[in-house]
């Protein structure tokens, strides 16, 4: 039964031991042949170039390993190939603290809001690299405003309210920069059925017969991005209102013009809002098929004399279409709509990042205030996003917003309420988990949407070991020039296997090869514990990798030898082909034998007091009345002082029961005698054991003495020269005292008699006292006396009064 739970005990401690190491057997798992395929497996495997470094029957893969475990296995660290990524920052330009009120203007491409602006970072697969990512909002930063408005028939009071907005635009936004130019664009609908109406008549004027309106159109830009609100205000008052046939307008027609026809419009590399007014709601992708218009969006600028000319041949574009548009033309949409769309426009605002929606006056007259509340909404929150990243690259995002606030995830892209002259950071996480299929370098770019600016982030990606450009291709070590002999091993040409490439994939498995790996001709090929690879055995893999099979024909392993405590070779040495090598000072078949005494020294620095051997670490004791884990209990002895009592007495004072054979039995101690008890050795002031003690002869007198052993072998006894004995009775205090005594118990028993006499006094007074109340007989006035018998008889004297009558009797 014992048995039993200990196996069930020890297979318990190597299944937890081989789970806490499973996290370092990927290394192991991955198989890889090169260094380079090494080093693409995780971060912690590192590659052993020492040319020595495998055992027999181990593989290449062997090579490849966690860094503790390929020092444990013999291979040094400088040859240990472990490349590590690393970050070069190859643009820093900082960021800029400009004034509105400083005379000194910049041109726009002179501001730099975010910081650095160009990196480079060598991935290795696995390991992250981090780097921090600084923005600040410039102030009196330019800022480019197109206004495209819908000029359906419903939007005829709009118009009149915003001919005017050039100017006072103007005169509002110098409160935010001094550098603001503004444009104007307007849109109705497709030019086809069903759309509007596409007769004659309808054409030239799409309104009802006494409304003056201009022919419908798509899109038109009228009037490019300028700094003179005059011209604005001239060119608006100008344009007429036309009028389309259903409810939603082309408005995404209109939108995708202006992103993409930058020229034609006029952006600059600025901060860019399009202002979006309307009082409908929008057509968007497969509406087109209506008018019979099946051809997706291109996405490209179709303008011609300042008029979209394709809106018949394509379709509307779609809203993710429209954002991407958008995102790459760094634009930031206002949406000024009526109350009614305000839901429509909201659900619109949340496809599109960094957009806002503002409600709009039914006649447009609160426009300036929306355009400058919605700029101030716009820019207070930076979001940073990137283009696509290579297949196993990941980035993360780590905000540190204004006050400290930290955000993580999809909130580690953006910082919020954010003034001019704020500065926020982002700790950016960048992660390769593979290598390339090319393997060359990629670049991906990080920007504040909105923003025209953007860090360029140049990817080179670890996929080969330094070692492996001093390769020596077609070696001779290679089995004559089958392979490169790189990093410590061979790299085999393709068609060719074996650790040192010798063998053809052709001729892997022969008879006469795998007789090559079978020990003494038997049956099992590699012991079971391997596979025969070009007549070579090669020992299969532990999930563990401390544990191995060895040998040539895989026959010997580190992790079946003798187990102590649940430990192999006790944790005192360590298992070679199935043996326990033990460490100094241990011994044993499990290195569970100490060779160290020191756990067997007794108090008297003796080893096992002298009364038994020290045998692994433990005394065994040779006397059967000793015990203890040094020998020192010894249950039925007496005690060191009773021991020794009658030598000492013998020698010292020449009294006891040794006294006449004293100089046989008792010179076995060196005696020294000393005045007093202060002159006895203390304990704090030896480096030896020492026993005080004190003892009483057959005369009751005490003796006091020391017993002490120097060097294991030199006895010694301190002795008191002189005797403590009790000193004879003192006759005449006992006498004094025993008459004092007899004359104190006399006094006290007279006073005790005297005490109950007048106690025993008190109380026949007080019967007396008690008789004489009752016996009023003379205090009473006799009435009449009256004799009753004789002179000569016994006669009795009666008295009578008006109460009662009581004899006296005479005799």
């Amino acid at each position: 039964m014992d048995l039993k739970l200990l196996s069930i005990a020890t297979l318990l401690g190597i299944l937890c031991f081989c789970s806490a190491q499973q996290e370092g057997s990927d290394c192991i798992k991955a198989n890889a042949q090169s260094c380079g395929e090494c080093i693409q497996v995780a971060e912690k495997c590192g590659w052993c170039t020492d040319a020595d470094f495998l055992k027999q029957g181990e593989s290449k893969s062997a090579r490849c390993d966690e860094l503790k475990s390929l020092i444990t296995k013999g291979c040094s660290k400088a040859k240990i190939e472990n490349p590590r990524g690393s970050i070069s920052i190859d643009k820093d330009k900082p960021v800029t603290n400009r004034k509105k009120d400083v005379a000194e203007k910049l041109k726009p491409d002179q501001i730099t809001q975010i910081q650095p602006q160009k990196l480079s970072l060598n991935l290795r697969s696995g390991e992250a690299q981090t780097f921090k990512l600084k923005f600040k909002r410039a102030e009196d930063y330019p800022i480019d405003l197109y206004y495209l408005m819908d000029l359906s028939f419903s939007m005829k009071d709009d118009l009149e309210n915003v001919k005017n907005l050039g100017t006072d635009l103007m005169r509002e936004m110098q409160e935010i920069t001094s550098d603001f130019r503004i444009g104007f664009g307007s849109f109705v609908e497709k030019t086809v059925m069903p759309y509007i109406s596409t007769t004659p008549a309808r054409l030239l004027n799409p309104c009802t017969s006494n409304e003056n309106c201009t022919s419908p159109f798509s899109y038109k830009n009228v009037l490019k991005l300028t700094e003179n609100g005059q011209q604005f205000n001239s060119l608006v008052s100008k344009q007429q209102i036309s009028g389309n046939l259903d409810s939603p307008e082309g408005g995404f027609d209109a939108i995708m013009q202006v992103a993409v026809c930058g020229d034609a419009i006029g952006w600059r590399n600025v901060t860019r809002l399009l202002v979006f007014s309307t009082d409908a709601g929008f057509h968007f992708a497969g509406d087109g098929k209506l008018g019979g218009i099946v051809l997706p969006n291109d996405g490209k600028c179709h303008l011609e004399n300042n008029m979209y000319t394709m809106s018949h041949y394509y379709d509307y574009p779609s809203i993710a279409h429209l954002v991407q548009k958008l995102s790459d033309n760094n634009i930031q949409t206002i949406f000024a709509v009526t109350e009614e769309f305000q839901p429509v426009y909201k659900e619109l605002k949340n496809l599109i990042p960094k957009s806002a929606v503002g409600t709009l006056s039914s006649n447009s007259s609160n426009v300036i205030k929306l355009i400058i509340d919605s700029y101030n909404s716009l820019s207070s929150e930076v979001i940073l996003e990137n283009n696509k990243v290579p297949e196993g690259v990941s980035i993360k995002y780590k905000s540190i917003c204004k006050n400290g606030v930290v955000g993580t995830g999809e909130n580690g892209r953006k910082c919020s309420n954010i003034s001019i002259g704020d500065e926020v950071s982002f700790d950016i996480t960048i992660e390769s988990q593979k290598c390339p299929s090319q393997g060359k370098s990629e670049t991906i770019r990080i920007k504040p949407l909105g923003f025209n600016e953007d860090v360029e982030i140049v990817l080179n990606f670890i996929c080969e070991c330094e070692c492996s450009k001093g390769g020596e291709p077609l070696s001779k070590i290679c089995h004559n020039g089958n392979g490169t002999f790189e990093c410590g091993a061979c790299r085999c040409n393709e068609g060719r296997i074996g650790r040192l490439c010798e063998c053809s994939t052709d001729e892997v498995r022969t008879d006469d090869l795998d007789g090559n790996c079978r020990k003494d001709n038997g049956t099992d090929i590699c012991s079971n514990n391997g596979d025969c690879v070009c007549g070579t055995c090669e020992c299969k893999k532990r999930e563990n990798p401390e544990e191995r099979y060895s040998g040539k024909f895989c026959d010997c392993d580190n992790f079946n030898c003798d187990r102590s405590n649940n430990k192999l070779c006790g944790g005192h040495g360590r298992c070679e082909c199935r043996v326990c090598i033990c460490d100094a000072n241990y011994t044993g078949s499990a290195c569970d034998c100490s060779l160290d005494t020191s756990t067997c020294l007794a108090a008297n620095k003796q080893i096992c007091n002298g009364r038994g051997t020290c045998e692994c670490g433990v005394c065994k004791c040779t006397n059967p009345k000793f015990q203890g884990p040094t020998c020192e209990i010894c249950p039925t002895c007496p005690g060191v002082c009773a021991e020794h009592k009658e030598c000492v007495q013998c020698r010292a004072f020449e009294t006891g029961e040794k006294k006449d054979t004293c100089q046989r039995d008792c010179s076995y101690f060196n005696l020294i005698r000393v005045k007093d008890r202060d002159k006895l050795p203390q304990p704090a002031d030896q480096s030896y054991p020492l026993s005080h003690c004190k003892e009483r002869d057959a005369n009751d007198c005490w003796f006091y003495y020391t017993y002490a052993v120097r060097n294991d072998t030199m006895r010694e006894v301190y002795v008191v020269e002189t005797l403590e004995c009790p000193a004879g009775p003192d006759i005449i205090p006992i006498v004094a005292g025993v008459v004092a005594g007899i004359v104190l118990i006399g006094l006290a028993l007279l006073l005790i008699w005297k005490l109950l006499m007048i106690i025993h006094d008190r109380r026949e007074f007080a019967k007396f006292e008690k008789e004489k109340m009752n016996a009023k007989w003379d205090t009473i006035t006799m009435n009449k006396i009256e004799w009753i018998g004789g002179p000569d008889s016994r006669s009795a004297l009666l008295f009578r009064d008006t109460r009662w009558i009581r004899p006296l009797v005479y005799s």
